[in-house]
């Protein structure tokens, strides 16, 4: 892949747009080139979360740090990271960011030393969620005021979950370009899976590691 890996990236986006599934593939990418460490804060979604990928992570050396109640039945998270002391001890973090602007409260906590650390705030967006690319762009300024740092590039996820085909990731260059230009961001990747992965040319081959509750693993 073309992207340059940061030494802390987060996460961010519309809710349901794929960042839980990114961070776990980006993970395993990264892991190939130095220790990882990803953080979930998401507490917004208690049912897709990096922390059910614990024993994939634990085969490729990935440590995972999560909220007190992930996986668990307790209503209230606990938020008590040392994001310093992670960075410190880790060549890449990831941060898996809860979606829209109630998720990215709680990485506003950590701007200040996230500022100190150069992170990238990698805004994921779907063309397929059913937004318009100037409500995509209202949702990143309001997760930016949320989380109190701006957004450095783009990320673009589109997909259609398992009825995706190669023309429909090929559709959403034109609402990429869109919001490009709205926003003024680069995009810093492109997904797609690996059976789209060399007709679409994307920079990101991703597994769909998160699965709805009614598929078979």
């Amino acid at each position: 892949m073309t992207y340059k890996f940061s030494k802390v990236t987060a996460l961010v986006g519309y809710y349901g747009c794929g960042k839980t599934n990114l961070a776990a593939n980006l993970a395993l990418e990264m892991s190939k080139s130095g220790k990882v460490t990803v953080v979930d804060i998401d507490i917004v979604n208690p049912y897709f979360r990096t922390a059910d990928f614990k024993d994939e992570f634990k085969k490729h050396g990935i440590s995972l740090v999560t909220t007190e109640y992930a996986n668990t039945n307790l209503d209230i998270p606990v938020l008590n990271f040392d994001i310093a002391s992670i960075s410190e001890n880790s060549d890449y973090v990831i941060i898996d960011v809860g979606g829209g602007s109630d998720g990215a409260a709680a990485l506003g906590r950590y701007h200040t030393v996230l500022e100190e650390k150069n992170t990238q705030i990698l805004y994921v967006f779907n063309m397929y969620q059913g937004l318009s690319a100037e409500e995509t762009a209202q949702s990143m300024r309001e997760i930016e005021h949320a989380c109190r740092m701006k957004c450095t590039a783009l990320v673009n996820n589109s997909n259609l979950g398992t009825m995706t085909e190669p023309e429909d990731i090929l559709k959403s260059k034109s609402f990429e370009d869109e919001l490009v230009n709205i926003t003024g961001l680069d995009v810093a990747m492109r997904c797609a899976t690996k059976q789209m992965f060399t007709t679409c040319s994307e920079d990101l081959c991703v597994e769909r590691m998160v699965r709805m509750p009614w598929e078979e693993i």
